[in-house]
């Protein structure tokens, strides 16, 4: 029955695949404009298209030679599962980095030509909905082919590699693994190199131009600036779209290998009763495929609805009204799908034997749980990083007395920020796995992310809208198209901002149910000894790994834009700077490729070495006490990175409005919030966004290898 309701989401996501090809030759068809904003988009598309091509033969390799290694020692299939989940992720990056680069010149041409807020706000959200959409549709294309190829899940099959055998390795349960491992690793290369590209390239032309030489933001003389616009598209986008994609991902798979330990642990208490057993199986493991399916289909309504409905000029609540209505649909739709795959069941089974303390609508109430949680973490994201609100406006006001008040205010701010979120994880984890147990801990995830194709639909309109923005003044656009664009920049910021709050909140709850099904999978009693020296010891060293991990992208980042800030320098000669000669953009576009590119691998690798050789060595309770520490420590570091990097970056663009008077662009108050800005740059879009995909990373590793490491272990 499960394959029937799987071949009917497969109907729904092609329906939004076509969607997306409908948007996509939509956006190809709009005019670029002038013949320099279509020579500028050119070099921008062609420079982001050569990025991603070269960062792929590195990534190819390494992909290949793992799929070789589970094959061959883990579960024969294994290898072709983990080469789809990358296949699927890559293609969900690659179109959304595409629809980018044609989105954003289209985006600044219909602001030129309309000079209306709200039709700019409809491009610019058409190109965001290409990337939404093909997340969502794309990860759930191969997982739900995933189970119909390679047979559904069960829980009473073993298997093994080509040239090895494991006991008790489940098959079904490591495609499902390994499919989401492939999405992991895509994700971590394309987050670190992505975020080094952007970012030594934005940090470079914001000290070129408005530090060192007093130029406008975005001004074509600075070389770096068409780094710093290709480097909006590779890692804001298809950096964003293959985070978002693993972390849908993980939450389903956690979902099922969640269904089939539960099944395990208890059968015994069935043993007269097996047919209820199996009803209240297929239904866990029908619930998270449905309801992740129903998602998709409210996201198309959502984006739907505000792409044929006039805009106003006010971007914010446009774009939030998207997101509502696509919450509220899963919402309803969810329980639907929830009633479907448990009403019918024994209901005093799932009560008194699975703790399902509200019955059979349990999962729902801790889906919307979930989704109530993304929207409040939101919420909060918005309220520390928009210029609407105090904290933002407050680190502004700081700026006159210079860098030092500034970067402490801003600390203040990130730190601040983190309680409210932990909170409202920590609370929807208690509450959920009081509803429904480890099960419901798992659909709260999923179902904070079940309408993902809106969250990074409305995230990508902020790239887009930064792009636009950057070309309306590189090609010297009238003043007024750049009053739109930037207005569409400062609310594309906090989109971005809220984007990360979400992206990090679902990475807490996602990596708590990988985390937890991990622990199913080596012990009946679902216990981890927290007490016990062997997981406190990798509780520590998993603490400080997230810290040292930090510290190795903040400083492959500094010193790639530092490189490139002294390159810039050499080429902004007199010539230059008085407009009569071109600056070398390709050299500098290749040299920010080439440094991200040569930082990528080690930092990408050790997510997911740290736990191979942890399991190896220590055992499962090591890597357990691993996986915990670098959680808890991870999940306060990103959003406070991610919040004061937001604030930063607002708080500049705030007085770059005008809205602090006296203080202006080009003045020493602008200046210290450039100093604030640069800070922030690397905190939110190279640290923060890493971090959740670091710790996702180590929780699928070690779930696709529990069964390695309880069979070997070198230190017992």
């Amino acid at each position: 029955m499960s394959a029937v309701w799987y071949i009917i989401v497969l109907g729904v996501v092609a329906i939004a695949i076509a969607y997306v090809a409908y948007n996509y030759m939509r956006i190809r068809k709009m005019p670029e404009g002038t013949r320099e904003m279509a020579e500028m988009a050119g070099i921008i598309r062609s420079g982001a298209n050569t990025f991603m091509k070269t960062e792929y033969r590195t990534i190819v390799i390494v992909v290949i030679l793992l799929a070789a290694v589970f094959s061959l020692f883990v579960e024969k299939y294994s290898g072709i599962t983990f080469l789809f989940g990358a296949l699927m992720s890559s293609c969900a990056c690659v179109v959304g980095m595409r629809s980018a680069t044609f989105a954003n010149v289209r985006t600044a041409n219909r602001a030129r030509e309309s000079l209306s807020i709200g039709e700019t706000v409809k491009v610019a959200l058409c190109g965001g909905s290409i990337s939404g959409l093909s997340v969502q549709a794309l990860g759930l294309l191969g997982l739900v082919a995933t189970l119909l190829i390679f047979g559904n899940v069960r829980h009473d099959v073993v298997g093994g590699g080509i040239l090895a055998s494991l006991e008790g390795v489940n098959p079904t349960i490591m495609h499902v693994s390994t499919y989401s491992l492939g999405c992991s690793l895509v994700a971590m290369f394309n987050r670190v190199a992505g975020g080094n590209y952007t970012k030594a390239a934005d940090i470079s032309a914001d000290i070129l131009a408005k530090v060192r030489n007093d130029l406008p933001e975005d001004d074509s003389r600075v070389p770096n600036v068409i780094a710093d616009f290709i480097g909006d598209n590779v890692n804001d986008i298809a950096g964003n779209c293959s985070d978002l994609l693993e972390s849908f991902v993980a939450t389903i798979s956690a979902s099922l290998m969640i269904a089939v330990i539960l099944f395990q642990q208890y059968e015994t208490h069935f043993a007269g009763n097996m047919e209820a057993l199996e009803g209240i199986f297929k239904g866990t493991i029908t619930y998270p495929v449905l309801l992740a399916g129903v998602g998709l289909v409210s996201c198309l309504l959502g984006l739907f609805y505000a792409d044929r409905k006039k805009m106003g000029d006010n971007p914010s609540r446009e774009l939030n009204l998207a997101t509502w209505i696509s919450a509220g649909l899963t919402m309803v739709l969810g329980f639907g799908v929830c009633a479907l795959c448990f009403a019918s069941v024994d209901a005093e089974s799932l009560k008194s034997v699975y703790g399902w303390a509200a019955g059979w609508v349990s999962p729902w109430i801790c889906a919307v749980l979930g989704i109530a949680s993304g929207v409040a973490i939101g919420s909060i994201t918005e309220y520390y990083t928009s210029t609407d609100y105090k904290p933002t406006r407050t680190l502004a006001e700081m700026a006159p007395e210079g860098e030092a008040f500034v970067v402490t205010k801003g600390d203040a701010v990130g730190s601040r920020s983190v309680l409210l979120p932990v909170l409202v994880i920590g609370i929807a984890l208690f509450v959920s796995g009081k509803l429904a147990g480890i099960y419901g801990v798992a659909t709260a995830a999923l179902g904070m992310l079940a309408f993902v194709g809106a969250t990074v639909s409305i995230d990508a309109f902020g790239p887009i809208a930064d792009n636009a923005g950057g070309l309306a003044e590189s090609c010297h656009l009238d003043a007024n198209v750049r009053v739109i664009t930037d207005k569409l920049d400062a609310v594309g910021n906090t989109t971005a901002a809220v984007g990360k709050g979400f992206a990090i909140g679902s990475a807490a709850f996602a990596t708590v149910s990988l985390i937890v099904s991990y622990v199913g999978n080596y012990s009946s009693e679902m216990n981890l000894n927290i007490a016990s020296f062997v997981v406190v010891a990798g509780a520590i060293i998993g603490g400080a790994l997230v810290e040292y991990f930090s510290a190795m992208l903040t400083d492959n980042t500094i010193e790639s834009a530092k490189l490139m800030a002294d390159e810039g320098d050499k080429q902004l000669t007199p010539e230059v700077l008085a407009g009569k000669k071109t600056p070398d953009y390709n050299r500098m576009i290749q040299l920010a490729a080439k440094q991200a590119l040569k930082k990528m691998l080690v930092p990408s690798v050790l997510a997911m070495i740290i736990p191979v050789v942890g399991g190896f060595l220590f055992g499962v309770d090591f890597v357990g006490g691993l996986l915990i520490g670098a959680t808890i420590v991870a999940i306060p570091r990103a959003i406070f990175m991610g919040n004061s990097g937001g604030a930063f970056d607002n708080a500049k663009k705030y007085i770059e409005s005008g809205a602090l008077e006296g203080h202006g662009k080009g003045t020493a108050a602008h200046k210290a919030a450039v100093t604030g800005d640069t800070v922030g740059d690397t905190r939110k879009d190279v640290v923060g966004v890493a971090l959740d995909i670091f710790i996702k990373t180590m929780s699928t590793v070690a779930n696709t290898l529990v069964s390695v490491f309880r069979n070997i272990t070198l230190i017992r």
